[in-house]
């Protein structure tokens, strides 16, 4: 029988399913990625999150393997030109997390639009400060979105009840749902004249530090920025500069450069302090599709994917 690795966290369903298609699924939750070279040559599928590399080197070694299943959507973690070369196929899901992730980034862009944290802990400790966390609108706001893939117009579907004006860049959207065909695509430069940010972008060569010392000086509207995309898209010294300097004037920020602070160096340690400490901004640990929803809406667009290459 085939075997399929999974290397984390799924709903039951999709081993109980690949089961069902005829292959059989070997789940090791926190399975250690510097094992993946070893086990390769046996395998038929491979079902990854972020931890597991598939490096040119592994999949040399996949002399059997017909697909890599990502749990999510970025693919910098595999060698697309080495899996293209060697057939094997490769799936990803950002369908199953997308409305997690539009959904949590509005969360965010509430939370610090309205002061919710700092109120939140003054009232813990009884202190009554209406005045002080008056909050802003979305309303009436612009809206600029980087990157209009699955995400990109999830958010915009949950953001458009509130009634902004939203505009887009992405030069290479392919597919875009009826229901958010008006929004305008424009440039980067129009983008930078928008009040809130969002990126929603995966990460390349071209999207590495997208937001760098050029992006900031260019916003006129001192926006504030969003990311639940990839951490390296922004430079962190960068935004940190603007938020200090008042040409950012906020950050909701759920991914980051180094998402692993037991791996900080002091240099990190001294950044991140600095980035964290400070009240206009808002963070969360890469969770914006983390939901019980979509867990199971990965498994269900993963099976699909891996039923139509069989």
């Amino acid at each position: 029988m085939s075997k399929v690795l999974i290397t984390d966290y799924v709903h039951p369903k999709l081993i109980t399913q690949l089961e069902v298609l005829g292959y059989d699924p070997i789940y090791k939750q926190g399975f250690d990625p510097d094992e993946i070279a070893d086990v390769i040559a046996e395998l038929t599928g491979v079902i990854i999150n972020s931890k597991i590399k598939m490096t040119a080197a592994v999949i040399e070694k996949a002399t059997h393997l017909k697909f890599i299943g990502r749990l999510g959507s970025g693919l910098e973690i595999i060698d697309l030109d080495a899996a293209m070369q060697a057939g094997i196929a490769v799936i990803n899901t950002p369908e199953g997390n997308c409305n997690a992730v539009g959904e949590h980034a509005v969360g965010m862009l509430l939370t610090l639009s309205n002061n919710l944290l700092q109120a939140d802990r003054e009232v813990r400790d009884l202190i009554w400060r209406r005045e002080a966390h008056r909050g802003v609108e979305i309303s009436g706001k612009r809206v600029g979105i980087i990157g209009f893939g699955h995400t990109g117009q999830a958010f915009a579907r949950r953001l458009r009840g509130f009634d902004p004006a939203i505009v887009y860049y992405d030069p290479y959207v392919i597919n875009i749902e009826e229901d958010v065909s008006h929004f305008h695509s424009v440039d980067l430069s129009a983008i930078w004249d928008c009040d809130i940010i969002s990126f929603h972008v995966p990460l390349t060569s071209e999207t590495q530090h997208m937001l760098d010392k050029t992006f900031v000086s260019n916003c006129s509207q001192r926006p504030i920025v969003i990311n639940t995309s990839r951490g390296q898209v922004i430079d962190t010294k960068e935004l940190i500069v603007g938020l200090e300097s008042g040409q950012i004037s906020g950050a909701c920020l759920d991914v980051f450069e180094n998402e692993k602070p037991e791996k900080y160096t002091t240099e990190d340690n001294s950044l991140y302090k600095s980035l964290f400490s400070k009240p206009n901004v808002v963070v969360s640990p890469h969770i914006a599709g983390w939901t019980d929803q979509s867990l199971e809406r990965i498994s269900d667009v993963l099976l699909d994917k891996i039923a139509a290459i069989r």
